[in-house]
């Protein structure tokens, strides 16, 4: 991931606002929200905290009601218009992942938002959510819930414990 980070910044990232780059970042599947912090800290942009941790968070909650109420239409379309093999991987992930969110339920999704691991976060989370008809209310807030965790975590290994009450 911080390779991509460092081609951002030293690419896309130069044509853009430092604020906007992180946006952007946070919304890109599986790099989201911990590329976004990794971005807007003191390595490459060094944003102020706050400013990271709220573009990022908004960066990674916007595509969330698109994918709970549109990737299923979407996996459907693609599998008529010849993209069948991607539709079938992004299935195929989604059922990967749906034991680890199975087993603890509403948390399960939680800790599988928030915890900063490669194939997990927001959208293989919702993507999961979505694909297995979880209530979208619980889906929603469980979602939001780590994406916040992962904010935490995030922010501390970008910024520092000490970034943390500056």
């Amino acid at each position: 991931m911080e390779g991509f980070i460092a081609w951002w910044a030293g690419g896309i990232g130069q044509y853009l606002t430092p604020q906007l780059s992180v946006f952007l970042v946070s919304m890109i599947p599986l790099i989201e929200e911990r590329g976004g912090l990794i971005l807007a800290g003191p390595l490459f942009l060094g944003l102020p905290l706050w400013e990271a941790v709220m573009w990022c968070v908004i960066g990674n909650i916007i595509p969330v009601p698109f994918i709970l109420f549109g990737i299923k239409k979407l996996l459907h379309w693609m599998s008529d218009h010849h993209l069948s093999r991607i539709a079938e991987w992004i299935e195929n992930k989604a059922i990967r992942n749906k034991p680890k969110i199975d087993e603890f339920g509403f948390w399960g999704l939680v800790l599988f938002v928030g915890i900063p691991l490669p194939g997990t976060g927001a959208w293989t989370g919702t993507l999961v959510a979505s694909l297995f008809d979880m209530d979208v209310k619980k889906a929603s807030v469980s979602i939001l819930v780590g994406i916040f965790m992962a904010a935490v975590i995030m922010t501390t290994l970008s910024y520092g414990i000490g970034g943390l009450f500056s």
